[in-house]
This record gives C-alpha cells, structure tokens and sequence, in this order.
C-alpha cells in the first residue's frame, strides 16, 4: 500500500474542541479526530486519514493537491 505524506495540526483542549485535543489535517477537508491526549487524537487521526483516502480512491476522485 502506497504512504502518503500529510500536513497535520494538533489543537489544545479548549470549549472548541470540547474539552479534547484534536487533530486535523487540513489537506482533506473535515478530516478531524479527537482524543483525550494528543496521542490519542493522533493516533485517530492517523485511521481516519487512511479512510478519507481510501474513500477518493474508492470513488475515482483525485487527491486534494496537498496529499503526496
């Protein structure tokens, strides 16, 4: 399976994020995870990227730029 590369930011708890850390990556729109420590949001986050990707290539769709 193909790696891809990924920009990705880890937000602080805060009202925003409900009290969690939340881990995004903005080069897929809406790919967001959260958990109760970064690790965990990270390591969501990892899962989630990997289904968004799967979900453009399921559909034919070309990755956002960003994605390499």
């Amino acid at each position: 399976m193909k790696q891809y590369r990924l920009r990705w930011l880890m937000h602080q708890p805060s009202e925003d994020t409900e009290g969690m850390f939340m881990a995004e990556a903005p080069d897929l729109p809406g790919c967001r995870a959260w958990g109760e420590t970064w690790t965990d949001a990270y390591e969501h986050l990892h899962s989630v990227a990997t289904e968004f990707i799967a979900s453009y290539q399921d559909h034919g769709d070309e990755l956002p730029a960003g994605v390499r």
